[in-house]
């Protein structure tokens, strides 16, 4: 049973900092896969903010770049998000997520395996 597990959010105020972890237990291709990080705001769609590829390759939305980095540990079958000079617009809710059939980046719309979500509230 795969099952993902995030941690690490919390409430800062604008310009902190915090990092997200995701731990994927079961989840087989852990390694090989591209695994992503998503948010959904209030009132929101969920949007892509991250994701890496079996290869340490990486995206962002434009919105994140130069402030998030995307990390992996396949040893501990974990994916992070750190996330530095933080705004309010980036209050949401933080899911993970990796794809359930093949290798491909998970996006919003794919048949992915999610995590329960991690909240991060920005002030201003």
């Amino acid at each position: 049973q795969v099952q993902l597990m995030e941690s690490g959010g919390g409430s800062v105020q604008a310009g902190g900092s915090l990092k997200l972890s995701c731990t994927m237990s079961g989840f087989r291709f852990f390694s090989r896969s591209c695994l992503g990080w998503f948010r959904q705001a209030p009132g929101k769609g969920r949007e892509e903010v991250a994701t890496i590829d079996d290869d340490g390759s990486t995206t962002y939305t434009d919105a994140v770049k130069g402030r998030f980095t995307i990390v992996r540990d396949n040893a501990k079958i974990t994916l992070y998000l750190q996330m530095t000079n933080l705004d309010p617009e980036d209050t949401a809710m933080y899911y993970c997520a990796a794809p359930q059939i093949g290798l491909h980046c998970p996006t919003p719309g794919s048949n992915n395996y999610w995590g329960q979500g991690t909240q991060v509230t920005v002030s201003s």
